[in-house]
């Protein structure tokens, strides 16, 4: 069997209080797939969550269920077996210049990027060998002929002169559309990206209209995403989850790293204080 990666993708639209764009990849080689895929399963089931997880879902109630799973997940990643990017947009970064066209297919363009960039599949192959790439993607939330165009685009990346001659290609019928629910590693890559989209926006802080405290599922989610940021920094000491990780020196770390984040800036932009942190009241 020739080599292959497996790119699980997720993502949220949504437009944060001062990032949004958030794009999330779990990579994982052909060979690993069948271990890490029971293995996530089996936690689930383990801990009676037999419906799909989604951090949307988390609450006091589930708090400890969920940093088991998170556990599991960070297991593999930590040892390299599932390699995870996020990549995402800063508020305060404002584009100039952008067509009509480019403003309309943002959400793909931005994902394009995300595929073609986030990790460093032009340093990950050695050998003279050729590895196939399969691309597992979260139902894309626009028209289909919009999704389709998108698949085809992707095709564009096998005449990428730098993934060409590290031997990586698609195959034009493994570029899938799925449904998390049937996809475990999908699920906790939801966790994972909704853990930094949570505390990116401050929403750690929230507190229900009228109330001195925060609910108890801020809380919850707040004390997870503790958890989870503990877990990265073991493998990447003082990880700043708000800007690009740093390669330190080597750009082959974009492959290398088992753990990054990409703050997506546009070639042309100007800066909005206002929409900076520094200028939040909270």
């Amino acid at each position: 069997m020739s080599k292959e990666y497996i790119i699980y993708c997720d993502e949220s639209i949504d437009k944060g209080r001062f990032f949004s764009h958030f794009y999330g990849g779990a990579l994982l080689r052909s060979q690993d797939l069948r271990e890490v895929q029971e293995v996530l399963i089996a936690k689930k089931n383990d801990l009676n969550l037999h419906n799909e997880i989604k951090w949307s879902k988390v609450t006091y109630q589930y708090l400890d269920k969920y940093i088991g799973l998170m556990e599991a997940f960070f297991d593999f990643i930590e040892a390299d077996i599932v390699k995870i990017r996020v990549m995402f947009t800063q508020n305060c970064n404002i584009p100039n210049n952008l067509s009509t066209e480019q403003t309309d297919n943002e959400y793909f363009l931005l994902y394009y990027q995300f595929l073609k960039h986030a990790f460093g599949l032009q340093y990950s192959n050695q050998t003279d060998e050729n590895i196939r790439l399969r691309m597992y993607l979260d139902d894309l939330p626009d028209t289909r002929e919009k999704a389709e165009r998108f698949k085809k685009f992707l095709l564009g990346l096998n005449k990428n002169p730098q993934l060409e001659s590290a031997g990586i290609y698609i195959d034009e019928n493994q570029i899938a559309e799925v449904r998390s629910h049937n996809h475990p590693i999908l699920q906790y890559l939801d966790v994972v990206l909704g853990a930094m989209q949570f505390r990116l926006n401050n929403k750690h802080k929230e507190k229900p209209d009228g109330a001195r405290f925060r609910a108890k599922r801020t809380i919850a989610k707040e004390k997870l995403y503790t958890h989870i940021y503990q877990r990265i920094s073991k493998i990447y000491p003082r990880f700043n989850i708000g800007v690009s990780t740093s390669v330190h020196g080597d750009v082959t770390n974009k492959w290398n790293h088992p753990y990054r984040h990409w703050l997506f800036k546009p070639e042309d932009f100007v800066i909005d204080p206002s929409k900076t942190k520094s200028n939040s009241k909270t």
